[in-house]
Formats: C-alpha cells, sequence, structure tokens
C-alpha cells in the first residue's frame, strides 16, 4: 500500500459532507448533514481483522452511517476503499466487505472505490461469480484519479476536489522534476487559499498537502512553507529577505551581513553555480515572481543572480 494514501483515514472524517456533494449533485436534499455522521472503523475492523495479527493498515478503508431526510429514522452504510496499487481480486474483497456488512446491519449500502494508483489499465467495476446456474453480480461506484480533468477539478468549489488533485499530483511525482512538482504545489495552494473554504477545512485540506505531495529535499518542504507564509500574508517582506539571505549565507553566497548584501552576493556569484544551485535559484526566482510584486532588481539581489536571468525566468514563464 502506498503510505500516503493513510492519510485518506481521517480526511474522510474531515471533510465527509464535501465528499458526499461530490459524489451526489443534490446531496443536501438527500442527506441530514445536520445529523452528523458516525465512522464505523471499529466495527470495520471486527469485520476484517488484521490478518496474522498484523495490525499494521494494510487498506484505507472507511464505514460510515448516514441520515437521509425523512420523516422516519431511515440511515445507510457508505463503505469507501482507497486503493493505491493494482491488487488481483480487488472486485471479490470488495464484495465480501459488502455482504459482511450487510450481514451485520442488514441496511442499504453504497459501495465507492477510489483509485490513487498510476495504473491505466487497472479500472475495478464489479464482481462476478457464476456455477452451475447459481450466480452473482455485484458492482460498485468506481472513481479512478489518474483520469480526471484536472480544470474541471480546478473550477470545482468543492474542497474534495482539492485532495483529488493533490492525489493527481503525488501521481506525476516520477515524471516531473523536482522544481515543477514544487511549482505544482505552490500552485494549487494558492488555488486553494483563493476559494471560499472555512478557515478549519483549508487547514485540513493544505495538511494534506503538505504531507501527500512530499520532496525528498527537507530545503524544499522548508522553501514551500516560506512560500505558503508569503501567500498568506503572514511574514513581511523583511521576513522574506532575512530567510533569503540566511540561506545565501548557508551556501557560501554571502559571507555576512556586516559586509552587505551586494558584496556578499557578488562573493557567491564569483564561486559560480552548480547545476543543484542554479535549480534552487530558479525556483526562488519564480515563486518570487508569482508571490511577490518584486521588480527584477530586488529579486536579483535577494536571490544572488543577475538581473538578466531574473529577466529570463520571466520571459519563459510568460511563454509558458
Amino acid at each position: 500500500m502506498k503510505r500516503d494514501d493513510i492519510l485518506w483515514k481521517a480526511l474522510l472524517e474531515d471533510i465527509f459532507d464535501d465528499f458526499l456533494r461530490f459524489f451526489f449533485e443534490n446531496a443536501d436534499e438527500i442527506f441530514d448533514m445536520n445529523r452528523g455522521f458516525e465512522f464505523l472503523d471499529k466495527e470495520l475492523e471486527q469485520l476484517f481483522p488484521p490478518e496474522n495479527d498484523n495490525f499494521e493498515p494494510r487498506y484505507v478503508d472507511k464505514l460510515v452511517k448516514v441520515f437521509t431526510k425523512t420523516h422516519e429514522e431511515k440511515w445507510f452504510l457508505v463503505h469507501i476503499e482507497v486503493q493505491g496499487y493494482e491488487e488481483q481480486g480487488f472486485e471479490k474483497r470488495m464484495f465480501q466487505y459488502y455482504y459482511r456488512i450487510l450481514d451485520k446491519y442488514d441496511k442499504p449500502i453504497t459501495s465507492f472505490a477510489i483509485l490513487t494508483d498510476a495504473n491505466k489499465n487497472f479500472y475495478p467495476t464489479e464482481f462476478r461469480n457464476e456455477f452451475l446456474g447459481t450466480y452473482v453480480k455485484f458492482g460498485f461506484n468506481t472513481y479512478k484519479v489518474l483520469t480526471q480533468n484536472e480544470d474541471d477539478l480546478l473550477n470545482s468549489n468543492n474542497p474534495f476536489a482539492i485532495i483529488i488533485l493533490t492525489t493527481k499530483i503525488a501521481l506525476q511525482k516520477k515524471k516531473v522534476s523536482k522544481i515543477q512538482l514544487f511549482d505544482l504545489k505552490v500552485a494549487l495552494a494558492r488555488k486553494l487559499l483563493g476559494k471560499n473554504i472555512s478557515k478549519e477545512k483549508i487547514r485540513v485540506l493544505m495538511n494534506f498537502l503538505r504531507y501527500y505531495v512530499r520532496f525528498e529535499n527537507k530545503e524544499l518542504d522548508a522553501n514551500f512553507e516560506n512560500i505558503i507564509e508569503v501567500i498568506t500574508e503572514k511574514r513581511k517582506t523583511m521576513g522574506i529577505e532575512q530567510f533569503l539571505l540566511y540561506r545565501a549565507e548557508q551556501t557560501g553566497m554571502n559571507k555576512g551581513m556586516e559586509k552587505g548584501m551586494e558584496k556578499g552576493m557578488e562573493k557567491g556569484m564569483e564561486k559560480g553555480m552548480g547545476i543543484k544551485e542554479l535549480e534552487k535559484n530558479t525556483l526562488f526566482v519564480k515563486s518570487l515572481l508569482n508571490e511577490t510584486d518584486f521588480d527584477n532588481k530586488k529579486i536579483a539581489n535577494l536571490t544572488g543572480v543577475s538581473e538578466s536571468f531574473v529577466n529570463k525566468i520571466k520571459k519563459e514563464m510568460k511563454n509558458n
């Protein structure tokens, strides 16, 4: 199992109302959102105990009790599987969950398989079995993250769409450079913070974005946090400059504040930039161009590159 998928377990509880609204257009007419939801994780574990006394979760599954808007006490169950890899016999396992849940509760059930894997050919939708005139056919809701349209998700006002976009970005990790991945993550964060969503849900979604799309380099994670602070205006301009100057000192581009920023930058540039340093500076330049109104000269001073370098990146961004 992709270990990142375990983050879905708590997330579904935080925004389950948005999950329902995402998949059911008239959700607010069908479901009584005000009554809340009951998450039956322990009951589900009793139906499917860990194998070989291994309590490390193999699957991300949720069972949720949902009330409908009727005059009588009416409720049903939503079973959700988040599947991060191709699994032979997945359809049968979905069916096993269904009949065991039905046997225990004898209530209506709707089942969802959210596929977060990178194999476009893995698309299970139903389980069939037949023998000597006896047969069973069990179908379930399948949602493949890999095939979803990014523009539609970006234009959606439903917070759950951000989760799908985050998952899709993570699937691109092996196909794009770390700078491109960084840009995608920052762009999604900007989109999230610009939506009309409650602060509590923004916090939940931002944490999912932070930890689901992870970088191997800790410095990139630190850079991401810095950019988020710029976007949310929690950090003053001087704070940004101090952060970048500290980084410059660490890489030998500045020999100390007392010698002056310009002199320090010149000394650093004399050493030249390797490929890794070039990538880092490109990343900072692009981020500052996106998130601030600094002119080329100020960005050049902050990042330790020439104004012509900043102008080149600016042109490339416009052309893209």
